[in-house]
């Protein structure tokens, strides 16, 4: 308990010292609310992997290599639990996908896969035109593991509406159990409006909270049969009483063999995501030849082609070791 509550903060007094906000709009929450509840929430949550985490020290965060220009960068060795390389990890960005992150360990935590979900108007209406959706229609029944194969692996945003309305009602209760979640998991600088990522001015996360989030998601074999998929075939029950089946390529390229990992590394799998505010980001779980595991984040770069390009260039380092 005392280790956890001095990681806490540590956590937060780094990220007061260090982080630049997206705007004074998040003032009031990051100074005020983070601090107060990340020391009175249940914090004996951390306790059973607080010792397999890393904290990022000022020093450690310093990373200037100039093939490295997003807006933050981290490359963590789980295995030895080392920080191999860090730029802005503790600053505010905002975080596109990789909110899907979050919800995926409150279905694992707190959901039951085997739960038959009816999908509403609601899910199936997302506002934003060019979000992407697995196409589901109002009243075909899905099971909750297929719409969290389909949030991980296809990404899709009407797949993510319909975990929230079934686990906690409503998307507004959902997002209150994402925040309480997260504080749970240590990530005490980050704020999350909605279950799928796109884009809201008051949700933002920074890299080592994703990597706190990412490392606790990792001790669940399903998450990772999950990410390692390059795609998936969905079967549900349509809304007229047919089976319905669907197939969804993964978004991660090193799956798909659009991308070529660099040579000794192997990538069992992550997710990304894009928005115009956000850029093209994306977290990775890899392996390299020896055994050793790393998580590797990336945040707001200009588009996926540097994204990858940068990726790549980052797991290479773990190479140089």
């Amino acid at each position: 308990m005392k280790k956890a509550f001095l990681l806490v903060l540590l956590m937060v007094s780094v990220y007061f010292a260090g982080c630049k906000r997206i705007s004074d709009t998040f003032l009031a929450f990051t100074e005020a609310d983070n601090m107060k509840k990340a020391i009175a929430h249940n914090i004996t949550e951390l306790d059973f992997y607080a010792k397999d985490i890393v904290v990022v020290t000022e020093e450690q965060n310093s990373g200037n290599d100039s093939n490295l220009d997003a807006g933050a960068v981290l490359l963590v060795d789980i295995s030895d639990n080392e920080t191999l390389y860090a730029s802005n990890a503790y600053k505010s960005m905002y975080p596109a996908s990789l909110v899907k992150l979050l919800t995926s360990l409150i279905v694992l935590e707190d959901g039951e896969l085997t739960d038959t979900v009816s999908i509403s108007r609601n899910a199936v209406k997302i506002a934003e035109s060019r979000a992407r959706v697995c196409g589901f229609k109002e009243g075909d029944s899905v099971s909750l593991e297929t719409l969290l194969n389909c949030l991980l692996v296809y990404s899709g945003n009407d797949a993510a509406v319909a975990i929230a309305e079934h686990i906690a009602g409503n998307e507004e209760e959902f997002v209150k159990l994402m925040n309480s979640k997260a504080l749970q998991t240590g990530a005490t600088a980050s704020r999350f409006a909605n279950p799928h990522g796109l884009h809201d001015d008051m949700q933002y996360i920074t890299a080592y909270d994703i990597y706190l989030i990412f490392n606790k998601l990792l001790k669940y074999d399903t998450f990772r049969s999950i990410i390692n998929k390059a795609d998936f075939e969905a079967e549900y029950l349509e809304s007229s009483g047919n089976i319905k089946k669907k197939s969804f390529k993964s978004t991660n390229q090193y799956l798909t063999g659009d991308v070529q990992a660099p040579e000794g590394i192997d990538v069992i799998g992550g997710i990304s995501g894009t928005t115009r505010k956000s850029g093209s980001c994306m977290i990775l779980l890899c392996r390299d030849d020896k055994g050793s595991e790393y998580i590797a984040i990336i945040l707001d770069t200009k588009d996926n082609n540097t994204l990858y390009t940068q990726m790549s260039y980052l797991l290479s380092l773990t190479a140089t070791r």
